[in-house]
C-alpha cells in the first residue's frame, strides 16, 4: 500500500514544481493566479472527498481506491496534453485532485480495514509518512523531465505513476462488505459531536495550510535565493525541493513516536510552535547567504511534517468505528480545503508585497505560513478544554 501510494503521489506536485519556472512565464500568470491554479488540486479534492470517503463505510474501500487512482492518473496526463492557460489548467488540475480524493483517505481506510485489531498508530504513520517519499519523487521527476523534454512531457510521465496503486489494489485481499447502514450518506452530525476528533481535524487543517503553501512556492523561493546569492551550482531547486520533501518521512515517523511517548497534544503543539518560529526566521533571512537559507529550509522541512502522522493517528484513534469513514472524510475535507487556501493565500501575499523577485514578498509569504500553523495549537486546546469539561468533578 505504501509503494502504491508513492505511485499515486507522482503527479502530486508536478504543477507546483513547474509553476514558477515554466507555467507562469509561458502563460503570463501572476503569483495569485499561479497559486489559485495550484490550489485547484486541493479544491477538487475537497469537493469529492466527503462523498468518496464516506462511501467507504458502505462499500469496500478498495473499489473507491482503484477508480480514484485511475482518474487521478488520467487527469494528470490530460493536463500535459490539453492545458492551454489558466482556466483550462485550473479545471483539469481540479479533476486530478478529485481523482486523488478517491485515492488517499480511501486508501487509508482500505489499509486499516485489513489490519488486525489493536494499535494501528505505527501502520497509519508509515502510510501517511510515505506521502513524503511520493512528493519528493514528484518534485524530482517533474523538474528533471520538464528541464529535459518540456513541462508537458513531465505531466504525461508522472501521470503514469498511479498504475502502481492499481496493481496494489488487484493484490489486496477482498474485504467483507461493510454492514448496510440506514440514513443519509453524508451524515457528519456524529463526527461534529466528537470534539476530540475535531481537535485533530482542525489541527490537520492548519498543518495542511502550511504544508501546501510551502510546497507550492518552494521552487520559486529557492530560485529567488539562487538569483540573489552565489549558491553552489549543485544546490539547484530540483535538489532542494527533493530533499525538503524526502526528509518529511523520518520527521513524521519521529513526530508520531514523540507523540506516543509524551502525549499527542503536547508533542503536536511543540512541533507547530517550532514550525511557526522557523518560518518567521526564514522570512527575515530571505536575503541571507544561500547556505544559511538552505540550512533553515532543511530545518523547516523537519518541522512542517513532524505533526502529520500524529494528527492523523490521533483522529483515527478518536473516531467512532461505525463513523470512521465519515470522520476520515471530514479530516480530508478540512485539510485540503485549507490546503487550497494556503496555496492561493501565499500567492496573494507574494503579489501584495512586491512579487517573486522581492524579499519583502517572501517575508510576507512566511509570515502567512506561520500564522496558519499557529491555529493548530488553538484547535487542540479547544478540544482539550472540552474533554476537561466532561470529566466528573
Amino acid at each position: 500500500m505504501c509503494i502504491g501510494q508513492v505511485g499515486n503521489l507522482l503527479p502530486h506536485v508536478t504543477l507546483s514544481a513547474n509553476l514558477a519556472q515554466h507555467l507562469m512565464p509561458a502563460w503570463g500568470l501572476s503569483a495569485a493566479e499561479g497559486g489559485l491554479m495550484a490550489s485547484g488540486y486541493a479544491f477538487g479534492y475537497m469537493l469529492a472527498v466527503p462523498l468518496l470517503t464516506t462511501l467507504t463505510d458502505r462499500i469496500d474501500a478498495r473499489l473507491v481506491l482503484l477508480w480514484g487512482s485511475i482518474a487521478s492518473g488520467l487527469a494528470t496526463v490530460a493536463f500535459g496534453i490539453f492545458a492551454q492557460g489558466f482556466w483550462s489548467g485550473a479545471a483539469i488540475w481540479s479533476l486530478a485532485g478529485l481523482g486523488f480524493a478517491g485515492a488517499y483517505m480511501p486508501g487509508l481506510k482500505a489499509l486499516t480495514d485489513r489490519l488486525p485489531a489493536g494499535d494501528t498508530s505505527r501502520a497509519v504513520t508509515l502510510y501517511t509518512s510515505s506521502f513524503s517519499v511520493g512528493v519528493g519523487l514528484s518534485f524530482l521527476a517533474a523538474q528533471l523531465i520538464a528541464d529535459r523534454w518540456g513541462w508537458r512531457t513531465a505531466f504525461v510521465v508522472t501521470g503514469l505513476g498511479p498504475v502502481a496503486m492499481v496493481v496494489a489494489c488487484l493484490f489486496l485481499l477482498r474485504e467483507q462488505q461493510p454492514a448496510p447502514k440506514a440514513g443519509r450518506l453524508l451524515n457528519f452530525v456524529p463526527v461534529f459531536a466528537n470534539r476530540e476528533a475535531l481537535g485533530y481535524i482542525f489541527g490537520y487543517g492548519a498543518h495542511c495550510f502550511e504544508l501546501y503553501g510551502i510546497r507550492t512556492w518552494l521552487v520559486g523561493f529557492w530560485t529567488f535565493v539562487v538569483a540573489r546569492q552565489s549558491a553552489p551550482s549543485w544546490l539547484t531547486p530540483v535538489l532542494m525541493s527533493f530533499c525538503f520533501a524526502v526528509i518529511s518521512m523520518p520527521a513524521s515517523i519521529l513526530g508520531n513516536e514523540a507523540a506516543l511517548k509524551f502525549g499527542r497534544h503536547r508533542a503536536i503543539t511543540i512541533v507547530m510552535l517550532a514550525s511557526a518560529c522557523v518560518a518567521i526566521i526564514i522570512g527575515f533571512n530571505a536575503s541571507a547567504p544561500a547556505w544559511v537559507v538552505a540550512l533553515l529550509l532543511m530545518i523547516y522541512g523537519l518541522t512542517v511534517p513532524a505533526d502529520s502522522g500524529a494528527l492523523t493517528a490521533g483522529m483515527s484513534a478518536a473516531a467512532v468505528s461505525e463513523h470512521r469513514g465519515a470522520t476520515l472524510a471530514l479530516h480530508s475535507t478540512v485539510g485540503f480545503g485549507l490546503s487550497a487556501l494556503g496555496a492561493w493565500g501565499t500567492g496573494v501575499a507574494l503579489d501584495a508585497a512586491g512579487g517573486p523577485q522581492s524579499a519583502r514578498g517572501w517575508l510576507l509569504v512566511f509570515v502567512v505560513l506561520a500564522a496558519g500553523i499557529l491555529l493548530g495549537p488553538l484547535a487542540l486546546l479547544w478540544a482539550r478544554m472540552a474533554r476537561r469539561e466532561k470529566q466528573p468533578s
